[in-house]
């Protein structure tokens, strides 16, 4: 009898299982000019744009959803659909960055098991930013892109003076993305809204309830865009890799 060969199985289908709030919701009054900031043009296209592209680009990603203010959630940019439209998703903001966040994670699909926070309003975010924080979180823990402190701190009182130096050793400087295992988050923000708890970001509502949380390097390209002249600064780095 003459011998069969032998089967090779198959290999199992990859399901992505990535899920990203991109939150774009606030209405960036610092920044000034009549059009939103988010919407606003930076290093070639909408700053928007730029986190949907980067994230929509990696194959792990199942859904980015961007959560926009009321007045546009319903009639979004026409660029936004430059996108991947299978895998985008928009919905309202909250009045809070909380509750912007707490709607996009309800609008996630249920095979998302790691969950990306970002700020729309950091458009330049570099893609080997996001490999260490989605590596951080498939090992099961929170994960913070981060820079280190390397000015001189110090902590005045109400009129100004100089109550003490701090050590800033161990003092680091939160950015987006920042990612969690889906229950985390979850978790987290159930706390939150039952507790009535509002935190500056969502790593601080899980680190509350004793979840781990892990610093990965950040980038200075992934500033944020707050005043008039963030966009200069922003156009500046964008140019130094044109």
């Amino acid at each position: 009898m003459s011998e069969q060969p032998a089967t090779t199985p198959s290999p199992p289908e990859f399901q992505p299982d990535v899920g990203v709030i991109l939150v774009a919701a606030g209405t960036g009054s610092r920044a000034g000019g009549a059009e939103l900031k988010q919407f606003r043009w930076v290093a070639g296209k909408p700053m928007l744009l730029h986190g949907l592209q980067l994230f929509q680009s990696r194959p792990d990603v199942a859904m980015v959803v961007c959560v926009l203010p009321r007045s546009h959630a319903g009639d979004p940019p026409p660029w936004i659909f430059q996108s991947d439209l299978e895998r985008l998703g928009v919905t309202v903001g909250g009045r809070t960055r909380g509750e912007s966040v707490i709607a996009g994670l309800q609008e996630l699909p249920d095979e998302v098991r790691v969950v990306l926070v970002h700020d729309a309003a950091r458009p330049l975010l570099t893609m080997d930013v996001v490999d260490r924080v989605i590596h951080a979180v498939r090992g099961g823990t929170g994960a913070v892109a981060a820079l280190p402190v390397v000015d001189t701190l110090k902590e005045v009182d109400e009129e100004g003076r100089v109550v003490r130096t701090v050590e800033r050793a161990n003092l680091w400087r939160a950015q987006t993305p920042q990612g969690f295992p889906r229950e985390m988050i979850d978790q987290a923000y159930v706390t939150a809204r039952r507790d009535r708890l509002e935190a500056t970001d969502d790593a601080t509502l899980c680190e509350r309830l004793g979840y781990p949380v892990v610093i990965v390097r950040g980038s200075e390209r992934a500033m944020k865009i707050t005043e008039a002249a963030d966009f200069d600064r922003a156009e500046a780095l964008a140019a130094l890799d044109a």
